[in-house]
C-alpha cells in the first residue's frame, strides 16, 4: 500500500489519532487530532501539552515500558528509530505526499531522544522536525540552569549556534555524498533534491528564539526543518533513512549533549550576556541612559557586514574621557570603566568618518546583547531606546513616545533638516510653518525624562542645549561640553520655552512606563494614543498568507510592510515574528478589542510572558504567535519594532 493509506504509519496514525493534525506531536485517540488544522480554539494551551509531551517522553529511548510507553503513543509516538528506519526503506519510490506517513514521534536509544516529524504542505516548505533531549541524556549541569532569564537566553542562544554549526557541516556532507550519484548530477525537475539542514543560526546579537528551547528540568528540545530527498516528486527512501536514522543520533550527540560540548566557551556567552544585563540594570541608578566599555571596538567590517572591523585596520579601541567615565559593576567582570551617557541631551559633534555616526550606530543596538568578541558586548543603553529618522513617503510622528521610550536617538543626516533645527531668518520668511523643531521640544521632553543622543556636525543649534557635547576625533572620544558652552554664549541664546526647560536640574532617569502619559508632557503637549479600528481590506486574519521576506519586507495579505528604515531590526527571525504579531493584533481587533497601539502590544508581551511562566523559567513565550504549529524560526521583537510595522500596514485603520 502507499501515501497515507497503508503501512505502518498509516496503522498508528489510525488507531491513536492524530492524522493530518499532528503538527504539534498529536492529539489523544480516537483521530481527534491536535496541530495546525486540528486544533480546537477551546482545547488545552498549547504550553499545557508542550510540559504534557515532555513528561510523556522523559527518559526517551527505545519506547520504554508499560503505562509510559502507552501514554507515549497516544501523544503520537509511532515507534523507534529502526520501525522509523524500515518506514523510509518502505516508501522508497513512492510519491512525496507519502513522506507524511512518517508525521509523529520516534524514539532513539542512544542518545535517547524523541524526533517529531510535521511534514507540513508536501508541495511547498520543507518538513518541520523538533528533537526533544531528556534532562538525562542531555546533561547540562545545574549551574547553567539557575541564573534566571538572561542565563536561559544566552544557553539557548549558544546551543542554537552550535546545532547550526553542525547542520551546516551536516549539509555539506550530505551534498557531497549525494553529488556523486548519477541521479544528483541530473538537471531539472527529476534530478535528486533536499538533503538540507536548516537551523535558524543567530548573528551578533543574543535573542529570545524558538530554534532551542530548554524544559524546566534541563531538556533541550531544537527545532529545524529539512528538505527530504526525493527525486523528482519521488522520495528516495534510503537516503532520507540515512539522514534521519543513521546521521541524526550523531548531530543530537555533538550539539545538544553537554559532554561533547565546550563548557568554556558556553560559559564565557553566558558570562557576556549577564555582565551586559547587569550594566543595563544598572544604567538608571547612575544616571546614566547608554555606556560604552573602554576597550569596546565599534567599527564594523563593512556597510553589509554586522561582524567586527578586524586588527590592524579597526581604529583604536574606545576609551573615554576621563570627565565623564562613569564605573559600572558586573557580576562576571568586576568593575568595568567606560562612556557613561548621561541622562538629558548629549551631542555628538566631529568631522566626516570620524566615528560620529558609528558610535550612534553600536548605541542604538545596545538594547541588545551580543556575543563575545563582537566588540559592543559592553556597549548597553536602555532596552527602550529609539532611533528617529526621516522616511520617504510616510509621516513619522510621536511613534517612540507613544510606546514609553525613554531615549531617543538621532543623526541629522538621517532626518528631516525641518524636524531638526529651523533658523530665525527662516521663520521670519515662513510665518505659517505646521511643523516645530526639535530645538523647541527638547527641553520639555528633557524635563520629562526622556532623553536624546543626537549626531550633528553641520549645525551649532544644539550647543546650547545639550548637557553633554562629545566630539569623536579619529574615532577618540573627547569631551568639548564646556567649549560648547563657552561658543554658544557668545551667540544667539536659545529660545525663552527651550531655556526655561533647560534651566530645571536634571531629572532621574525613570522607570520603564510602556506609554506616554495620556496628558502627555508639560511643554511639549499631548501625544497620541492611536487605537486600532480595523485592517481594512484584507480577510480573517487566521486565514491571511503573510511572510517575511528578508529583514525589511513583509508580505501581509495583498499588502506590502516596509522595515528597511528601521534600523533597529536586526535579525530576519524577528521580522518573522513581527509579521505574526501583526498578525495578533489584528485578531484581536477582528475579535472586538479596541485598546491602543501600546494597550494591544502590551497585551502580546504579557501573553508572551505567561506563557513563559507556564512552561516553566526557562521557556519562551515566542509560541503564542504561531499556536497552531511549533516552528523554530522565531525571535523576540521589541514592541517598538512591531508597532513600526503596524504604522506602515497602509491598510491599519486608526481612530
Amino acid at each position: 500500500m502507499s501515501g497515507r493509506g497503508g503501512g505502518r504509519g498509516w496503522y498508528y496514525k489510525e488507531k491513536y489519532g492524530g492524522g493530518r493534525g499532528r503538527g504539534r506531536g498529536g492529539g489523544g485517540g480516537g483521530g481527534g487530532g491536535g496541530g495546525r488544522d486540528g486544533d480546537d480554539p477551546g482545547s488545552e494551551p498549547p504550553a499545557k501539552r508542550f510540559q504534557e509531551d515532555w513528561k510523556a517522553e522523559a527518559g526517551g529511548g527505545g519506547g520504554g515500558g508499560g503505562a509510559r510507553e502507552d501514554y507515549g503513543l497516544q501523544r503520537g509516538v509511532l515507534g523507534d528509530s529502526e520501525q522509523l528506519r524500515r518506514e523510509l526503506l518502505r516508501l522508497d519510490g513512492k510519491g512525496y505526499k507519502a513522506y507524511r506517513d512518517v508525521e509523529g514521534a520516534w524514539t532513539f536509544p542512544r542518545p535517547a531522544f524523541t524526533l517529531h516529524i510535521d511534514h507540513g504542505d508536501p508541495y511547498a516548505a520543507p518538513s518541520r522536525l523538533r528533537v526533544r533531549v531528556p534532562a538525562a541524556t542531555a546533561g547540562l549541569p545545574p549551574a547553567l540552569l539557575q541564573g534566571g532569564r538572561a542565563r536561559a537566553v544566552a544557553l539557548r542562544d549558544w546551543l542554537a549556534r552550535r546545532f547550526a554549526a553542525v547542520a551546516n557541516t551536516a549539509t555539506r556532507q550530505a551534498r557531497a555524498g549525494a553529488s556523486s550519484s548519477p541521479s544528483w548530477n541530473q538537471a531539472g525537475w527529476h534530478g535528486a533534491k533536499g538533503g538540507d539542514i536548516t537551523v535558524d543560526a543567530p548573528g551578533q546579537h543574543v535573542l529570545e528564539r524558538t530554534a532551542v528551547l530548554l524544559s524546566p528540568d534541563g531538556g533541550v528540545e531544537a527545532r529545524f526543518t529539512v528538505g527530504l530527498p526525493a527525486q523528482g516528486r519521488s522520495i528516495m527512501g534510503q537516503w532520507a533513512a540515512q539522514m534521519l536514522v543513521a546521521n541524526l543520533p550523531g548531530w543530537v550527540q555533538s550539539g545538544l549533549v553537554y559532554a561533547n560540548l565546550d563548557a568554556d566557551a558556553i560559559w564565557r556567552h553566558v558570562s557576556a550576556v549577564e555582565d551586559a544585563e547587569a550594566l543595563r540594570a544598572a544604567l538608571p541608578a547612575a544616571g546614566l541612559v547608554a555606556f560604552v566599555a573602554d576597550g569596546s571596538v565599534l567599527p564594523r567590517l563593512s556597510g553589509a557586514s554586522d561582524l567586527p572591523m578586524p586588527a590592524p585596520s579597526a581604529p583604536v579601541p574606545f576609551r573615554a574621557p576621563d570627565s565623564l567615565a562613569a564605573e559600572l559593576p558586573t557580576p562576571h567582570s568586576g568593575t568595568l570603566r567606560g562612556l557613561g551617557v548621561r541622562a538629558g541631551v548629549t551631542l555628538v559633534v566631529g568631522g566626516g568618518f570620524h566615528g560620529k555616526s558609528t558610535l550612534l550606530d553600536a548605541l542604538q543596538v545596545g538594547c541588545y546583547n551580543h556575543v563575545p568578541g563582537d566588540g559592543r558586548e559592553r556597549v548597553v543603553a536602555l532596552e527602550d531606546a529609539v532611533k528617529i529618522r526621516a522616511e520617504d513617503g510616510r509621516r513619522v510622528e510621536g511613534e517612540a513616545l507613544e510606546l514609553g521610550s525613554r531615549l531617543l536617538l538621532l543623526d541629522e543626516d538621517t532626518c528631516a533638516t525641518n524636524l531638526m533645527v529651523r533658523d530665525a531668518r527662516m521663520a521670519q520668511l515662513v510665518e505659517r510653518e505646521p511643523i516645530t523643531p526639535l530645538t523647541e521640544r527638547i527641553g520639555a521632553l528633557r524635563a520629562a525624562g526622556v532623553s536624546a543622543v543626537i549626531v550633528t556636525g553641520g549645525s551649532g543649534d544644539y550647543l546650547g542645549l545639550a548637557d553633554t557635547v562629545v566630539c569623536m576625533d579619529e574615532y577618540r572620544a573627547v569631551d568639548l561640553t564646556s567649549r560648547a558652552r563657552e561658543i554658544s554664549a557668545r551667540h544667539a541664546a536659545p529660545s525663552p520655552s527651550a531655556a526655561a526647560a533647560l534651566a530645571r536640574p536634571p531629572v532621574p532617569v525613570p522607570p520603564p512606563r510602556g506609554a506616554a502619559p495620556a496628558e502627555g508632557f508639560e511643554g511639549y503637549g499631548p501625544v497620541a494614543q492611536r487605537r486600532v479600528a480595523a485592517v481594512s481590506g484584507e480577510g480573517a486574519p487566521g486565514g491571511l498568507k503573510v511572510a517575511a521576506r528578508g529583514l525589511g519586507v513583509i508580505s501581509y495579505g495583498a499588502a506590502e510592510i516596509q522595515l528597511t528604515a528601521v534600523e533597529q531590526l536586526v535579525d530576519r527571525s524577528q521580522t518573522r515574528a513581527i509579521a505574526e504579531a501583526v498578525r495578533w493584533v489584528h485578531a484581536r481587533v477582528a475579535a472586538g478589542a479596541r485598546g491602543s497601539v501600546a494597550q494591544l502590544l502590551g497585551e502580546l508581551e504579557a501573553a508572551m510572558d505567561a506563557q513563559a511562566r507556564f512552561y516553566g523559567r526557562l521557556f519562551g513565550g515566542l509560541d503564542v504567535l504561531s499556536p497552531r504549529q511549533l516552528v523554530g524560526w522565531l525571535a523576540r521583537p521589541r514592541r517598538f519594532e512591531i508597532a513600526a510595522a503596524l504604522n506602515r500596514l497602509r491598510t491599519l485603520r486608526v481612530a
